[in-house]
């Protein structure tokens, strides 16, 4: 009898496992040929962030829709730069909400509460996750170096 409960509970403990790890892509209907991040600024702003540019190959047509990178997560956009097929995400850093700090604690009640937002992806500091769908079903595909481009200074917000 204790045999079975045993097992019993190996088996619940091996499939809530399984529904907690993301499983990546290994052969995924693309080919990334080139992955890049840069700063960006809004010289007459404070507005500032990253943008990141993924060039990829592929016979097939893929619907790509977010990546994780820098502890975010943004929608991607797709592409064409001089045939070369690309998606791009722009990670805007916002300023924060003002904040009232009060001898009398009431005035602060309209204050607004952090958000706290965990990342469902460990990564490092070059690496991201890049989601798309095939059939309806969500895919995950890791890059494992997004190299470091310039700093680019904008006249306005990049788009």
């Amino acid at each position: 009898m204790k045999t079975g409960k045993f097992f019993a509970v190996l088996l619940i403990i091996l499939a809530l496992y399984n529904c907690a790890t993301t499983q990546f892509e290994q052969n995924p209907p693309f080919t990334i040929t080139s992955a890049v991040h840069n700063n960006w600024s809004v010289e007459s702003t404070a507005n500032k962030g990253k943008i990141v540019h993924i060039g990829y190959d592929s016979k097939y047509v893929v619907k790509f829709d977010s990546i994780y990178f820098s502890k975010r997560a943004e929608k991607l956009t797709m592409s064409k730069v001089k045939d070369k097929k690309m998606i791009s995400a722009i990670f805007s850093s916002t300023e924060k909400p003002a904040i009232i700090l009060h001898e009398n604690s009431t005035k602060e009640i309209h204050n607004p509460l952090p958000e706290i937002k965990k990342m469902p992806f460990e990564l490092k500091q070059n690496e991201a996750i890049i989601s798309y769908k095939i059939k309806d079903k969500t895919k995950y595909f890791k890059i494992k170096s997004i190299k470091k481009g310039k700093t680019i200074f904008y006249d306005s917000m990049p788009k």
